[in-house]
């Protein structure tokens, strides 16, 4: 629970904002410039459901044009309001210039719950939804470029891009008007995992970076880090797959909204997704202890945690109480601002939602590249590289003929070395380059400078510059 005492999130990512400014050499008028929202479209519209009108509200807020399109998800939730569709708008401008992707910053969503409804209703609305906005070009393949967000995926974003099409039946780049599309209907191999994989590449940044590991008073690799994740949507249960399967993270604690599990030796990330699928709740699930008040899993001792549900549920009420040495914010602000000076005191060391969880839009880029090409990456030179190491092999092997030498490959160094890169490969390749190069942004900022103790204002201070420069080099 918040204190009243807290600032929205809206007023803790303008105090996070004017932390770093405080710190930058810039004009006035071009902080404020930064600062604030360009645009935020209100639409009020009825659909006809069960019999009778029902009005839905929703929005489409443009935070920064100095590149575009511009780029934000879509959440569908009765929680949407306009302050902070505002504030994530803001987010996703220095999100995309602190990855490099070549987008400004946007965001959208609409106050409904969508269990309330069938899919037929919720078609229904998306499509309504997306029509408002498609006919004032807030969704545009070259203006405005939406994605999935909190309550909405591949199904809404095909929707989407459809009911687009019907209104520009001569778009050839149509399907670049809305990334996170299903992968038979213009999307890209590995956006359903991608931001939960950018966590895991980021972490796996941080546990390079031998001076930052130190701060947070770890050691070694990711291998034996005690891990627990707050909630297991689609960001959540990827990242606590990936990091448990792939980097030896056992994830000791599990947290929803109704309840956790806690199984100090590890649990079974797919078996409990399947539970809480089948059951609605991780209650009776045999591969851990259930915990009624799972919020409190939250102060559980471990080495990183992992919020990757909604905003401000590590607060000025619960701050002090956080054990973890290490937080990546996989959620969009998990950390509310009072809490994040109580953690930074402490000497917690936070990878901030900014960068954390850019994995999403940086394989949107991907995908919106994809889109306006017209070609799936790696169909022309798949091939003709799986050729030239074919006769790297076909070399080995007649050098391993010659029984002086006493020498063979190894069994399965032949079909991992001649199996080229696919779509899937590129994709992850490309994130993993992306997620490393803006954390080395980061933590140069992060060390080199005394006046900075924290990642989240490095961040702040690499994607604002950026940003300024953009501005200043339209003449702004």
């Amino acid at each position: 629970m918040q204190s009243a005492n807290e600032p929205t999130f809206r007023e803790s990512v303008d105090l996070m904002f004017n932390r770093a400014v405080n710190l930058m050499d810039l004009k006035p008028g071009l902080v404020e410039k930064i600062r604030v929202c360009n645009a935020t479209y209100t639409v009020r519209f009825g659909v006809r459901l069960r019999g009778d009108i029902k009005t839905f509200t929703g929005y489409r807020s443009v935070h920064s044009e100095h590149m575009e399109p511009v780029k934000g998800g879509i959440r569908f939730s009765l929680g949407v309001n306009q302050d902070e569709v505002e504030a994530l708008a803001a987010l996703m401008t220095f999100k995309c210039a602190l990855v490099e992707a070549p987008f400004g910053g946007s965001k959208g969503g609409l106050c409904v719950d969508p269990k309330e409804y069938d899919e037929h209703e919720m078609e229904l609305i998306t499509r309504r939804f997306a029509y408002e906005l498609i006919k004032r070009d807030l969704i545009h393949p070259s203006q405005n470029v939406p994605a999935p967000d909190m309550g909405t995926g591949e199904r809404e974003m095909a929707w989407i891009a459809d009911q687009y099409k019907r209104m520009h039946t001569t778009d050839i780049n149509g399907a670049a008007c809305v990334t996170g599309k299903p992968t038979n209907a213009g999307g890209i191999q590995g956006r359903t995992e991608a931001t939960g994989r950018g966590v895991q590449y980021a972490l796996r940044a941080f546990f390079r970076d031998s001076e930052g590991v130190k701060k947070a008073g770890l050691s070694g690799n990711l291998n034996g880090k005690r891990v627990i994740v707050q909630g297991l949507g689609n960001v959540g249960y990827h990242a606590a797959k990936f990091l448990s399967e792939e980097d030896g993270a056992p994830v000791i604690g599990v947290i929803e909204y109704n309840g956790a599990i806690m199984n100090k030796d590890g649990i079974d990330i797919d078996a409990l997704k399947q539970h809480i699928t089948a059951e609605g709740t991780p209650e009776g699930f045999s591969g851990g202890k259930f915990v009624k008040d799972g919020a409190s899993l939250l102060e559980e001792d471990c080495d990183i945690l992992i919020p990757a549900a909604l905003e401000g549920v590590i607060n000025l009420e619960n701050a002090r109480n956080v054990t973890a040495k290490l937080i990546i914010e996989a959620a969009n602000g998990p950390i509310t601002a009072g809490a994040d000076d109580i953690l930074r005191e402490k000497g917690t060391v936070i990878i901030p939602d900014m960068y954390a969880n850019a994995g999403g839009v940086t394989v949107s880029y991907f995908e919106w590249v994809k889109n306006l090409s017209h070609i799936r990456f790696g169909r022309m030179g798949r091939r003709q590289e799986e050729s030239r190491h074919q006769l790297i092999v076909d070399e080995l092997e007649r050098i391993s003929r010659d029984t002086s030498i006493n020498w063979t490959l190894s069994p399965d160094f032949k079909e991992k070395y001649l199996r080229g890169a696919g779509e899937l490969e590129l994709v992850r390749s490309g994130l993993d380059d992306t997620m490393r190069i803006a954390y080395d942004s980061m933590a140069e900022v992060w060390h080199r400078r005394d006046d900075v103790t924290d990642l989240r204002t490095a961040a702040y201070l690499v994607s604002i510059a950026k940003v300024a420069a953009s501005y200043q080099a339209k003449g702004l």
